[in-house]
C-alpha cells in the first residue's frame, strides 16, 4: 500500500472542503458544461482585468475547527465577566434551555430566510405574530411590528413616525433627559438629516415648548417611575405625539403606555431571555395606535386566508417603505431581528402571564429589599418610586464604593461624581444583594436579605399598579411544561423551509452555509453575558477579536478602516453616507447634496441617501442592465458643483461585473464626489478584487451574507462600514465607551464632540455574533475565501448555462457569463401561457424548494444565487425542478393543460388538498404533489395553500387569531 504523507492525513477534515459544496470532480464536470478548461480561466473571463487582484489575500492560511475554536476560547478567556448592575436597557436574563437549544442553536430557525414566501414560512410567521401580540398586550397599544434593531434606533424610527402624524407646526422633538444616554445620542444622529431639532431637557418643561413630539423613558434610565398621564394629555392637546420608551418586563406590574395615553411605545425585548452579548443582537419593538399602522416602520405580520379559506400568516401592508417610497422614505429599515424576536416571544409563551408577573415581582422585590438595606446603612435614595433601578446619593463615598465594587468583580453605574445607580434583574440572587450591601457599607457589613426583605416597603406608585389583563390568548397559557414547549417549537419549525432542508436560491441574499463550528462560541458566557458598557479592561478578548476582524475585512476589501457598529446593512449604508457628508463639510463643501443612484439599485440606497438629507437623482441603466455611462456623465457634469456621491452596487444588481467601473469611479472623483459601493454582492468579489483599490471610497458589507452570520428568518444582521483613509475620521462614534462616561462628563473630562454620532445603541452593534464571521475567515483562510468566491461564480454560471435553453437569462457580461447570480426572465412565458414569475415561485414549493428572489430588480423575473455551499447534486436537483416546471408551462402553451386550472396556478398543493375526497382538476394528484420521482423520498408539505395578499391588506389583523378560531382548531384536533 502506498504511504500517505502525514500532512495529507492532518488536512483530512479540512474546513474548506466542508464549506464548499462541489468537490473537485464536480467542479470539473460543471466546467465541462461551461466549455471552460479551469476555474481560474473562468474567473479571468468573468472579472474585468482592470480590477482583478492577482495577489493572495494577506491573511493566515486555513485552519481546521479545533484550533480555531481553541483560539476563540483563548480570546474569550481574556474577558472578565463581572456581575453588572449597569442597566440602561441591558440586563442579565435566564434563557430557558428549551429555547436556547431549540431556537437559538437550531438551524431550522437560524438558517431560515425572511418570510417573503409565506406558504413556506408559517412557523416563523406564527412565532412573530406571538411576538407582536406580546408587545401589543404589554404596552396596551393596538398594534406592534415584528421587531426593530435596538431600542435607540427604534426611538429614532418613532421620532420620524411621530413627525408624520403630529398636528403641531414644529420641527422640534423633545427628548427627556431621563432617557438612556445612548438613545439620546442615536436620535441626535438620525435627526440631522431630516432637519429635526432635538431638544433634551426636563420633560416637565415640554408642555411650554412648540414641539411635534415628546420621548419619555418609563421607568427612567436612572430608575424613577413617574405617572405621566397629565403631561401626556397636555402635550397632545398642543398637537404633539407622545412616544414612551418602556421597559417591557416592568409593564407586567405598571400601567402600560397605551393606558397612560401614549401614542407610540418603543423599547427592547432583550431581558426576555436574550443574552446581553456585549450589546446585541436584540429585538427592539415599536407599538402604536391603530391610526398609525399603515406608516409603521419595519415588518408587520398579519393574518390572511389561503386559497381554501384557511387562516394563513403573511407579511402585511407592504411596510418595507424603502422599496416603495425610495428617496421619499423616512426609514431604510430592511433587516429585522427575527431570531431574537422569536426567542423573546417564546420566553413569554413559556412563562405565560403569571410567570412574567412573578419574574417582574421578583425583580422589583429584590430592588426594594436592596434599597431598604441601603437606608439602614445611612444612604439617601434619590428616588423612592422605582421598578428595578435604585439611584443612590453616595457623595464623598463614591470613589470608595467603586473601588469596593471592582474588588468584588461588580459593575455599578456611575451617574455622576456623587451618585451611583444599581439595576437588578431576574438573575440577581439574595447572596448578590448581600454582597452589594458590603460594597456600599464596607466588608464588615452583615445584613441578612431574608430579614430585610420582610420589612422592605413597596417601590411602585399605587396609582400606576397595572389592573388590565395581558397575554390572555391560549398560546401564552398552554406551553408551560418543557414537553409542550418542545413540541410547539418543533411543530412550528416543521412548517418551514430553511437551509437545513434545502438550497435557498435567493439572488442578492447569499444564503450560504452557516457552519456549526462558527455558531458554537455565540452562547459561551464569556461572550454572551458581557454588558456593552462594562469598563474596557473587562472586554479585552472581545476587543481583540473585533480588532482582528476589522483588520481582516480591511485586507479583504482594500479599505483602510472599518466600523462594526452598524447592526444591519441598511444601517451600514446610512453610516457610509454620513461619513461622506461629514467629509464634504469638513472641507468646506457642505453644499454638496446630490447623490446619483442607478435605477436598478436596492431600495435602501435612495432611502439611506435621503435620510442624511441628500437629494437623489436617478441614473439610467442600459439594455444590458449596466449603468448608462453616457447618462451618468451627463448628470455628473450637470450637478458637478453639488455632487456628493454615487451609490452603485458591484457586481451589479443584475449579477454582472461591469467593465466600466473604474472609469465610473474616476468620473465621480473628477467632479468632486465620493463613490459609495454597496457591498451586498461581495460574495463575488472576495479574493478576486478589492473595491478600496479600484476606486470606491466606502462600502458597507453584509456579514449575514458574505461572512456567514445566519439570516435567522430575517435577522440578525451586521452591516459594517469600510472606508478609505480620508473618510476614517468620520466613522460612527460610540454613544458610551464605558460605565464611567457620565461621571467623566460631570468631572469635565468629556472629549470633543465627534464629527459623526453613533448609529446604533451599543459601541460595537451586534457584537455577540461577530465571532461567527471571525471564525469563518480563520477557518477558510486566504485560499479558502478566494476559492469560495470562484466556486460561487462557477455555480451561478452552471445554473445559468443549464437553464438558458428553458428560460431567457436577462443579463450577462462578457462572453455570456455572469457573476454570482442570474436573472431568469419569466415575462415572455406569461404572455404565452398566463404563468407569472409568482406562479413559478409557488410551484417550486411543491418540488421542495424555496423560491428565488421574486420580481427584483426587474418585475416579472426570478433572480437565482446558488452560493458556493451548494453541491452539484443540489444544483442539479434545482435545475431539474425548473426544467420540469418549464415543461408544465409548455403543456399550457400547447393546450395540454388548462390556462387557468393547472399545477402552477393552483400551487402550492397541501396535504389537505391532496387528501380531499373529490379531485376536480384535469391534472393528476401525482402530478400535483410528486412531479418528479425523487420528491417521493422526502416530501415537504406546505401547511397552507397560496396566501391571499389582497385579502390580508384589506382585512388587517396583526395579533394572534381570535380565541374562537383557536378553540375551533383545538376541538377539531380532539375529534
Amino acid at each position: 500500500m502506498n504511504r500517505i504523507e502525514f500532512a495529507a492525513l492532518e488536512a483530512h477534515d479540512g474546513f474548506i472542503e466542508r464549506h464548499i459544496g462541489p468537490s473537485a470532480d464536480q467542479q470539473q464536470a460543471m466546467l465541462a458544461v461551461l466549455k471552460r478548461d479551469s476555474l481560474d480561466s473562468l474567473i479571468d473571463e468573468v472579472v474585468p482585468a482592470r480590477i482583478r487582484s492577482l495577489d493572495a489575500l494577506a491573511l493566515p492560511s486555513a485552519q481546521n475547527e479545533p484550533p480555531v475554536l481553541a483560539a476563540i476560547k483563548a480570546m474569550a478567556a481574556k474577558n472578565k465577566v463581572f456581575k453588572s448592575y449597569l442597566g440602561m436597557g441591558y440586563y442579565g436574563t435566564h434563557t430557558p434551555n428549551v429555547i436556547l437549544r431549540n431556537v437559538l442553536e437550531n438551524p431550522a430557525w437560524y438558517t431560515a430566510y425572511t418570510p417573503y414566501q409565506p406558504e413556506i414560512s408559517q412557523g416563523r410567521l406564527e412565532a412573530l405574530i406571538n411576538f407582536q401580540t406580546m408587545v401589543s398586550d404589554l404596552t396596551g397599544l393596538d398594534i406592534a411590528n415584528a421587531s426593530l434593531l435596538d431600542e435607540a434606533t427604534a426611538a429614532a424610527e418613532a421620532m420620524t413616525l411621530a413627525r408624520r402624524f403630529a398636528k403641531a407646526d414644529s420641527k422640534v422633538f423633545f427628548v427627556s433627559n431621563r432617557c438612556h444616554p445612548q438613545t439620546i445620542a442615536v436620535i441626535q444622529t438620525r435627526a440631522q438629516g431630516f432637519g429635526i431639532d432635538v431638544k433634551v431637557g426636563d420633560e416637565a418643561t415640554a408642555v411650554n415648548e412648540n414641539i411635534f413630539g415628546l420621548l419619555l423613558q418609563y421607568p427612567a434610565s436612572t430608575g424613577r417611575v413617574i405617572d405621566y398621564r397629565n403631561l401626556i394629555l397636555s402635550v397632545q392637546a398642543k398637537g404633539a405625539v407622545v412616544v414612551m420608551a418602556a421597559d417591557l418586563l416592568s409593564l407586567a406590574l405598571l400601567t402600560p403606555p397605551g393606558e397612560l395615553g401614549a401614542d407610540i411605545a418603543i423599547g427592547t425585548t432583550q431581558r426576555f431571555g436574550v443574552p446581553m452579548g456585549f450589546g446585541g443582537p436584540h429585538a427592539a419593538y415599536l407599538a402604536c395606535k391603530d391610526a398609525y399602522k399603515r406608516q409603521l416602520p419595519g415588518r408587520l405580520v398579519g393574518v390572511s386566508i389561503d386559497n381554501m379559506g384557511n387562516p394563513a400568516y403573511r407579511l402585511t401592508l407592504q411596510t418595507r417603505e424603502q422599496h416603495i417610497r425610495r428617496e421619499k422614505a423616512t426609514s431604510n429599515i430592511c433587516t429585522a431581528q427575527v431570531l431574537l424576536a422569536v426567542m423573546a416571544g417564546m420566553y413569554a409563551t413559556y412563562h405565560g402571564p403569571s410567570g412574567l408577573r412573578r419574574i417582574a415581582t421578583y425583580v422589583n422585590r429584590v430592588a426594594a429589599t436592596f434599597a431598604e438595606g441601603l437606608r439602614g446603612l445611612g444612604f439617601t435614595l434619590a428616588d423612592d418610586a422605582f421598578f428595578d433601578t435604585v439611584l443612590i446619593e453616595t457623595r464623598e463615598k463614591t470613589a470608595q464604593i467603586l473601588s469596593n465594587a471592582r474588588a468584588c468583580e461588580i459593575n455599578v453605574r456611575c451617574v455622576d461624581a456623587h451618585t451611583l445607580a444599581v439595576s437588578v434583574d431576574e438573575t440577581t440572587t439574595k447572596t448578590d444583594i448581600e454582597t452589594l450591601w458590603k460594597v456600599f457599607g464596607g466588608a464588615d457589613t452583615k445584613l441578612s436579605f431574608v430579614e430585610i426583605e420582610k420589612r422592605a416597603k413597596g417601590s411602585l406608585p399605587e396609582s400606576l399598579n397595572r389592573t388590565s389583563a395581558y397575554l390572555t390568548h391560549p398560546v401564552f397559557n398552554r406551553h408551560h411544561s418543557e414537553t409542550e414547549m418542545l413540541r410547539y417549537l418543533r411543530s412550528l419549525s416543521d412548517k418551514d423551509l430553511a437551509l437545513d432542508r434545502t438550497m435557498i436560491p435567493l439572488g442578492s441574499c447569499t444564503m450560504k452555509l452557516n457552519a456549526t463550528a462558527e455558531m458554537i462560541p455565540v452562547t459561551w458566557p464569556e461572550f454572551s453575558n458581557m454588558h456593552p458598557f462594562a469598563p474596557e479592561d473587562q472586554s479585552i478578548g472581545y476587543r481583540e477579536m473585533i480588532t482582528s476582524l476589522e483588520k481582516s475585512l480591511c485586507e479583504i476589501t482594500g479599505y483602510d478602516a472599518v466600523s462594526l457598529q452598524p447592526n444591519s446593512g441598511a444601517q451600514g449604508e446610512f453610516a457610509g453616507m454620513l461619513a461622506i457628508q461629514a467629509y464634504h463639510r469638513a472641507r468646506g463643501e457642505g453644499h454638496r447634496h446630490i447623490v446619483l443612484i442607478p435605477s436598478s439599485a436596492h431600495g435602501t440606497n435612495p432611502a439611506s441617501a435621503q435620510m442624511v438629507g441628500m437629494d437623489v437623482v436617478v441614473v439610467a441603466c442600459d439594455a444590458a442592465g449596466n449603468v448608462d455611462v453616457a447618462d451618468l456623465t451627463r448628470l455628473a457634469e450637470l450637478h458637478s458643483k453639488n455632487l456628493a456621491a454615487l451609490m452603485v452596487t458591484y457586481p451589479s444588481t443584475q449579477g454582472v461585473f461591469e467593465d466600466a467601473i473604474v472609469d465610473i469611479c474616476d468620473l465621480i472623483h473628477l467632479h468632486g464626489g465620493q463613490v459609495y459601493l454597496d457591498g451586498a454582492n461581495m460574495n463575488a468579489v472576495v479574493g478576486v478584487a478589492k473595491p478600496g483599490k479600484f476606486g470606491a471610497d466606502v462600502s458597507h458589507l453584509n456579514l449575514h451574507k458574505t461572512f456567514c452570520i445566519p439570516h435567522g428568518g430575517g435577522g440578525p444582521g451586521v452591516g459594517p462600514v469600510a472606508v478609505r483613509a480620508h473618510l476614517a475620521p468620520y466613522l460612527p462614534s460610540r454613544a458610551l465607551s464605558n460605565a464611567g462616561v457620565e461621571a467623566n462628563r460631570a468631572l469635565g473630562n468629556a472629549s470633543a464632540a465627534p464629527a459623526v454620532g453613533p448609529v446604533s445603541a451599543a459601541p460595537y452593534g451586534s457584537a455577540g455574533i461577530l465571532a461567527i464571521s471571525w471564525a469563518y475567515i480563520a477557518l477558510m483562510g486566504s485560499e479558502g475565501l478566494t476559492q469560495a468566491t470562484k466556486v460561487a461564480i462557477l455555480n451561478a454560471n452552471y445554473i445559468a448555462t443549464r437553464l438558458a435553453p428553458h428560460y431567457p437569462i436577462l443579463y450577462s457580461g462578457r462572453n455570456g457569463l455572469i457573476a454570482h447570480e442570474c436573472i431568469l426572465d419569466a415575462r415572455p412565458l406569461k404572455e404565452k401561457s398566463g404563468v407569472s414569475a409568482e406562479d413559478i415561485a409557488k410551484r417550486l414549493i411543491d418540488y421542495g424548494f424555496h423560491a428565488p428572489t421574486l420580481s427584483f430588480p426587474v418585475a416579472g423575473t426570478l433572480m437565482v444565487e446558488p452560493t458556493e455551499s451548494e453541491s452539484k447534486f443540489e444544483l442539479d436537483r434545482f435545475i431539474d425542478a425548473m426544467i420540469s416546471i418549464r415543461q408544465e408551462i409548455r403543456a399550457i402553451e400547447e393546450g395540454k393543460l388548462d390556462r387557468d386550472d393547472n399545477p402552477l396556478k393552483n400551487a402550492p398543493h397541501t396535504a389537505q388538498v391532496m387528501m380531499a375526497e373529490s379531485w376536480v382538476h384535469d391534472y393528476t394528484r401525482e402530478m400535483a404533489a410528486f412531479p418528479l420521482p425523487v420528491i417521493k423520498q422526502a416530501k415537504y408539505w406546505p401547511p397552507v395553500g397560496r396566501v391571499d395578499n389582497i385579502y390580508g391588506d384589506k382585512n388587517v389583523f396583526c395579533s394572534c387569531p381570535p380565541l374562537l378560531t383557536y378553540q375551533t382548531d383545538l376541538v377539531e384536533a380532539a375529534e
